[in-house]
């Protein structure tokens, strides 16, 4: 066992020994280090490294957590027993309490291949950030830069808890970025492009990433503001995401237990068009969101959301399971200082059966979303209305740029309409593939 599964085991037998009925503990270790560059000079350049300890404890129906950054004996002692204060005056909880042992992940966990032995010094992430900057400056049109970035970091997570479970599991992350502005005085646009992996070797060219990000701010100069109407929207896969995330938010266990979501009936009923699947997969090798158990040490596993269009399942923790007379799916996600709630994994649309391009070719007049702006949606009622920018679809092709827009729906509907394209990329933990939605009211000019 690890120096740091060790140290967890002992900090819950002391909790156990005070008292305490049950008890878990998590550490979150961390190293990371940054650079930002902005016209070729350095702006800064950031190192961290951390180690955050939390302790949660169960006196019957009671729980209470605390945490720590400080590892040393006498503070551990003084967490015990400050929980155990706590948890004593704490108000019951019905649904608390440690996952079922029956359902723990168990040793030897999934190898999901994380984490990277390549730790890049500060001279070559400035490299990476002033390649990206100088590729993105390089295309014509171009005026201005908010900066290129590179960044690396590692982090492992250890789990202990007295049912049983003990785990732990490491990854790392690369990435780069860079923002310019096109155009000037009230006339300017600004854009962006980023990549960010797990393995260096699976990192996007820096070049690449600021050629990308210089075109996308180009192709947005000069927009104009159709008049409002009802006409397809087709969801660029940068944005197209954002719908699964108010997905996630729906089907999230706690806010089924509430009451408070507009997916609360619709369990085992179809709210996509048939075809359609929504994937939750814990064990995608070197994912941005991959883990081989969960926040509470339950096992993780893939799971169909959406089957065919039909809602399947809700995200659920331990908690929210018991509320919902359910079992845990596994979504278990959580920190060092507050308990675990649901939360998904690597959430994906699976990919259609026809090209952006095909997803297209029959709209006459429709808008092409590559950029949302604020939150104006309802997680009870679904009321979807969001401002957008980014080109007016003619005859099935792009023809022109177009800002300062707000488009509506309602998400119920939005989903029984929506269309995946075939172009699904995993860049971002939550993903999905161009998307089309026909009849969304569009308030212009």
């Amino acid at each position: 066992m690890s120096d740091a599964l060790n140290q967890l085991s002992d900090l819950i037998a002391k909790a156990r020994k005070s008292g305490a009925d049950a008890a878990d503990a998590i550490l979150i270790e961390s190293r990371s280090e940054s650079v930002g560059v902005r016209l070729g000079n350095i702006e800064d350049v950031e190192r961290s490294e951390s180690s955050d300890l939390g302790l949660r404890v169960f006196i019957g129906k009671r729980q209470a957590i605390v945490s720590s950054t400080d590892l040393s004996s006498p503070t551990l002692d003084a967490m015990v027993s400050r929980a155990i204060a706590m948890a004593q005056l704490a108000p019951e909880d019905p649904y608390c309490g440690l996952a079922e042992t029956s359902l723990l992940a168990q040793p030897p966990f999934p190898a999901l291949d994380l984490a990277d032995s390549a730790a890049p010094t500060t001279d070559e992430l400035l490299t990476r950030a002033r390649t990206a900057e100088d590729a993105a400056l390089a295309v014509k049109g171009i005026t201005n830069s908010e900066g290129g970035g590179a960044s690396w970091g590692f982090s492992r997570v250890s789990l202990v808890a007295s049912n049983g479970f003990a785990g732990t599991y490491a990854g790392t992350s690369h990435s780069v970025s860079v923002s310019v502005l096109a155009g000037t005085d009230t006339a300017m646009e600004r854009d962006y492009d980023y990549s960010s992996t797990r393995h260096l070797a699976d990192l996007a060219d820096p070049a690449t990433v600021g050629r990308s990000a210089g075109e996308r701010t180009v192709r947005r100069l000069n927009p104009k503001k159709p008049k409002s109407a009802k006409v397809p929207v087709v969801f660029d896969p940068r944005v197209s995401r954002t719908l699964l995330g108010h997905l996630s938010s729906a089907i999230n266990g706690q806010a089924i237990a509430r009451g408070t979501s507009f997916l609360k009936d619709k369990l085992n009923a179809a709210i996509f068009a048939p075809g359609v699947a929504v994937i939750d997969d814990p064990l995608l090798t070197r994912g941005l969101s991959s883990r081989p158990f969960d926040g509470e040490g339950v096992v993780t596993r893939r799971l169909a959301v959406v089957e065919n269009g039909v809602l399947q399942s809700w995200l659920l923790d331990s908690a929210s399971a018991k509320q919902l007379k359910l079992v845990s799916t596994g979504h278990a996600r959580r920190g060092t200082s507050g308990p675990p709630s649901p939360g998904t994994s690597n959430f994906y649309l699976a990919a259609g059966k026809v090209s952006p391009a095909e997803l297209m070719a029959d709209i006459k007049s429709g808008f092409y979303v590559t950029e949302l702006i604020g939150m104006g949606v309802n997680g009870v009622t679904g009321d979807y209305s969001r401002g957008a920018s980014g080109f007016w679809i003619e005859n099935g092709e792009l023809a022109y740029p177009v800002s300062e827009l707000t488009i509506a729906g309602n998400l119920i509907s939005m989903f029984a309409a929506l269309v995946p394209a075939n172009d699904l990329e995993f860049r971002y933990g939550t993903d999905a593939p161009t998307v089309r939605i026909d009849g969304m009211t569009l308030a212009g000019s």
